[in-house]
């Protein structure tokens, strides 16, 4: 083994290749540190993917329950953007082919920036199906937030170019014309919806990094909209903007002065 250098081995590892029981036996009975640190880097590795693929399986439940009883065309159906102070509210709805795998694939609130551009770009390239629905701030104020997501999911459901047969929604029931199952953080529990999550946040967070080049000044491509405290203080100092909710706290208090 000392013949294989630290560098070789850890090449070996990266790609896999040739990864045998003989071969992991003889790095882990050798003695140098360098081995000993990439052995255990690797085994650590393969935990991470193991666990990655048995949430895979678990999130796969509520697809293979429905396509087993005849349903092929299963659309999840998420929203982000319910309680900013600010910006639109957006939904998705994506349906994926029954072969699809993401190891890692979750709630778009659990994954990193990074990783959700990542699997954004993924699920563009894979998905058999892609629509995203949108109120903006005025609507919003009109009819309420939760009126206005139920719109907006369904704005998204309408425009897939292909039609679903079966809906999964993160915890909202709809009024469609299509079976559906309305799952509580489905985001965490269905690939489908998962997916659909990864969609709304990136183009919301997208919208609202655009949003924040109008206006500086609010820091809205960082908090998205929210109310944190740097929000907060913008308002107090500079005042609303046309995409700030009139209907909610403490906008609608400061509205009102």
């Amino acid at each position: 083994m000392g013949k294989i250098s630290i560098r070789e081995i850890e090449e070996k590892l990266i790609a896999k290749n040739g990864l045998d029981d003989s071969f992991i036996e003889l790095l882990a009975n050798d003695e140098r540190k360098g081995v000993q640190q990439l052995l255990k880097k690797w085994h650590r590795q393969m935990e991470e993917e193991k666990k990655s693929h048995e949430k895979h399986v678990l999130m796969t439940k509520y697809e293979k329950k429905y396509r087993n009883l005849g349903h092929q065309h299963i659309a999840g159906v998420d929203e982000v953007g319910r309680g900013p102070l600010a910006g639109p509210v957006v939904t998705a709805a994506v349906i994926l082919p029954a072969d699809f795998y993401l190891p890692g694939l979750d709630d778009s609130k659990k994954l990193s920036e990074q990783k959700r551009e990542e699997y954004f770009e993924i699920i563009q390239s894979r998905a058999t199906a892609i629509s995203v629905g949108m109120i903006d701030v005025d609507e919003i104020d009109r009819i309420n937030i939760y009126e206005a997501t139920k719109k907006a999911m369904t704005a998204a459901i309408v425009h897939l170019n292909v039609q679903p047969d079966f809906l999964l929604i993160d915890a909202v029931k709809l009024n469609t014309p299509y079976p559906s199952e309305a799952i509580i953080k489905g985001d965490a529990k269905s690939i489908s919806i998962a997916a659909a999550s990864i969609i709304a946040k990136v183009t919301r967070d997208r919208l609202m990094i655009n949003i924040g080049k109008e206006y500086p000044e609010y820091g809205f491509g960082k908090h998205m909209g929210y109310g944190t405290k740097e929000h907060l203080a913008a308002i107090r100092k500079f005042g609303i903007t046309p995409y700030h909710r009139k209907s909610f706290s403490p906008i609608k208090e400061y509205v009102g002065k």
